[in-house]
């Protein structure tokens, strides 16, 4: 019990912020292209009551963090509401749009292997806690980063390849969104009998990355 809930106390924050950021920089970067939307409803916000979601941003991560071990932890926020129309160049600036939200994570990833860097050069200062709340913060958002990034909509690379393609295709591809979210769910279903597709998928990505960010940070993260 004691190692659950330290572990729950580790990936807490990591969560909430890869969470938080990702869906503020969604409206932010949308703000900023010429859509008012998130802006007015206060979700261009920091603060994660606004963004959080009981399923994805709680209940999924928090089944994923015990099924797994910390080896595999992602989810998702309520989605910041977008108005594609408003944008100036709406299929072109949509591709920014979405990918302001994997950028946010992967700066967040870097912020995490500094804190980890410098609690490694430090001799450990601050602690055990400190050096595997980084380690955390690494690994969620670098999960996060690559989930959302899948190429299926509504995700934020489904979002990329729309934005991309010629209008036509993108149009045949945009009415697959409708089924996103049911794939998502039975992807997630199918891991909990041993089908591990997703993992199947993001394993190798996630170690090619976390190789890359321990090389250059010159920390471990396993």
């Amino acid at each position: 019990m004691e190692s659950l809930i330290q572990t729950i106390a580790i990936y807490a924050l990591p969560v909430i912020f890869a969470i938080t950021l990702h869906e503020a920089a969604h409206g932010y970067v949308a703000r900023h292209f010429g859509d008012q939307t998130a802006w007015q409803q206060g979700r261009i916000s920091l603060n994660p009551m606004r963004h959080i979601d009981p399923i994805g941003t709680i209940v999924m991560p928090l089944i994923l963090l015990l099924a797994t071990r910390g080896s595999l932890v992602f989810g998702w926020a309520k989605p910041v509401p977008v108005n594609f129309g408003n944008l100036r160049h709406p299929k072109r600036d949509m591709l920014w749009v979405a990918a302001a939200g994997p950028a946010a994570n992967l700066a967040m990833m870097m912020i995490w292997a500094t804190v980890l860097k410098l609690s490694y050069v430090s001799g450990g200062g601050g602690g055990i806690f400190v050096l595997e709340m980084a380690r955390a913060g690494v690994m969620t958002n670098v999960l996060f980063m690559l989930f959302n990034l899948l190429p299926i909509l509504p995700l934020d690379g489904g979002r990329v390849v729309f934005s991309l393609l010629p209008q036509r295709m993108a149009w045949r591809y945009g009415q697959t969104e409708r089924y996103g979210f049911p794939i998502l769910i039975g992807l997630m279903l199918l891991s909990q009998f041993g089908i591990n597709i997703l993992s199947w998928v993001l394993t190798p990505m996630l170690i090619l990355v976390l190789g890359l960010v321990s090389t250059l940070f010159q920390v471990p993260l396993y």
